[in-house]
């Protein structure tokens, strides 16, 4: 019998501001007049993608491996983030089975983005484009999301253990 998959379940949320890039799944979000501030470039869905991995695993969540208070991490790219963290499942004897992902914001419109997302973080997560899900909905103008205060991202992701 095969070892179970384990699950996890990851949370980000930040703020909007201007005069930065809105990236979402390591895409650039091309037009929007204000991207998420953050100490990286605070892309949310990668970063619940993150946690939900390393929560599947075990092995804590992103703030303590990417802390704000370490310049190294000032600026990354989520998406390197993401590969640092494939590693270390590796390196635990983990790999990423599925990711299931929700981003909430109220505008941009974002179905134009959905499959280079979801092949951007299959391909940064080892995985088959099918094993990715990304979805959208909007805060329907209630709470900071729905004021266009900021946007949300929700994931769930299952590892398997390696042989």
């Amino acid at each position: 019998m095969s070892a179970p998959l384990r699950v996890g379940i990851g949370y980000d949320s930040h703020r909007l501001e201007p005069g930065r890039p809105l990236i979402l799944g390591g895409v650039e979000i091309g037009g929007a007049e204000r991207g998420l501030a953050g100490h990286s470039d605070a892309d949310v869905l990668t970063h619940a993608v993150i946690d939900a991995l390393l929560g599947a695993a075990g092995l804590g969540d992103i703030g303590r491996h990417f802390p704000d208070t370490d310049e190294r991490w000032r600026d990354a790219r989520s998406l390197d983030l993401l590969r640092a963290v494939v590693q270390q499942l590796a390196d635990a004897s983990y790999a990423p089975a599925n990711i299931d992902a929700t981003v909430a914001c109220e505008e941009p419109k974002l179905g134009p983005y959905r499959d280079e997302m979801r092949t951007r973080l299959a391909e940064t997560s080892g995985l088959d484009p099918g094993a990715v899900n990304v979805k959208f909905t909007t805060g329907e103008r209630m709470g900071f999301v729905g004021r266009g205060e900021g946007i949300a991202a929700l994931a769930i992701a299952a590892v398997r253990p390696l042989s």
